[in-house]
């Protein structure tokens, strides 16, 4: 692929055998920035599990302390009074049966799905759309639960959700290249910590293989391993 001129000027500030403490990854991050716009900054991370094991999945929620600079759109299948507490939470959508088609025919326009524990039987035969998306209910992060009000608060104001995809990926959003970088810090380290405490007891030998640092347009850039 061509590069431009711009685009080859900046890879050269970045050394791709070279893994750079976190400060040093984000005054990169911010160096290499091509976009006109305010890109999202990701966080990956490799992960040294066997995914063909399910006792290995690695899975959890955390609040980012600064949040990732995107209000998520939130939506909910409940039943009875638990439609009104969503509605007045502040989910984006709470029509159970309209949400229900969409899903069936496809339409997603929500980043989050949270259910009531009564609502799943009529989710199950949707698992096959909502799943690799990783966009089905789960108690194990907070979106099956009858406390729909407070999920949704807690989503909308920085809560985040994570899981490894079928390689052993975490995918996480950190924030924006706009937010100052101490915020980007703190919000890295938070991230890294709470994958660090969902390690699973059957993994074993290295469980972090690799870190890198990314935003939408920019390149992306290996971090120190943490010791733990």
């Amino acid at each position: 692929m061509k590069r431009s001129k711009k685009y080859n000027e900046k890879e050269k500030l970045v050394d791709k055998e070279t893994c750079y403490k976190v400060d040093e990854a984000i005054k990169l991050l911010k160096e290499t920035a091509k976009a006109k716009f305010d890109e999202t900054i990701e966080l990956t991370i490799v992960l040294g599990i066997d995914v063909k094991k399910s006792d290995q999945a690695v899975r959890g929620i955390m609040m980012l302390p600064h949040g990732t600079g995107k209000t998520k759109i939130v939506a909910v299948i409940a039943k009875g009074e638990k439609v009104t507490e969503a509605k007045e939470a502040g989910a984006d959508f709470y029509d159970s049966e309209e949400l229900i088609k969409d899903i069936s025919k496809g339409k997603i326009k929500f980043d989050v799905l949270v259910a009531t524990p009564d609502s799943m039987r009529d989710l199950s035969k949707l698992a096959k759309t909502l799943g690799p998306k990783g966009l089905m209910p789960s108690p194990k992060t907070g979106t099956v639960t009858v406390e729909v009000a407070d999920a949704v608060k807690k989503i909308k104001t920085g809560e985040v959700a994570f899981r490894n995809d079928e390689s052993g990926v975490i995918h996480m959003s950190v924030g924006r290249i706009s937010f100052e970088d101490i915020k980007i810090q703190q919000n890295i380290e938070s991230s890294i910590g709470a994958v660090l405490k969902a390690k699973p007891s059957a993994a074993k030998g290295q469980y972090l293989k690799k870190i890198i640092l990314s935003s939408t347009m920019g390149l992306g850039i290996k971090m120190v391993l943490p010791s733990a």
